[in-house]
């Protein structure tokens, strides 16, 4: 078996999947109570880290994907897949997953 060095920079999302640095989950509640790690919910905001060239059209042609690295985004709760590399959290996901960009 092969062992692989993987880090963020040799990540490269093929087709239209999409590669996000997933926030840190709140550590308490509005009213300033805090949360253990059992209570806290899967963040489901991130920031695009790397994007694939996009899925291939009928025709033959590339669909571009609409988000770029830099982005911050809203994805769905339970989609892609989760990568640890080192102490940071990542996800992968298609483009279909993600929601929305945010401002």
């Amino acid at each position: 078996m092969t062992k692989v060095s993987l880090s963020v920079s040799t990540v490269k999302p093929l087709g239209d999947r999409v590669f996000i640095k997933v926030a840190e989950s709140e550590e308490k509640t509005p009213g300033g109570i805090l949360l253990p790690d059992t209570a806290k919910e899967k963040p489901q905001v991130g920031e695009v880290v790397a994007v694939g060239p996009g899925k291939w059209n009928e025709d033959g042609s590339r669909q571009t994907i609409d988000v770029k690295v830099g982005d911050k985004v809203l994805y769905s709760k339970y989609a892609g897949t989760d990568i640890k590399i080192g102490t940071e959290d990542y996800v992968l996901v298609t483009e279909k997953d993600v929601l929305a960009t945010l401002t």
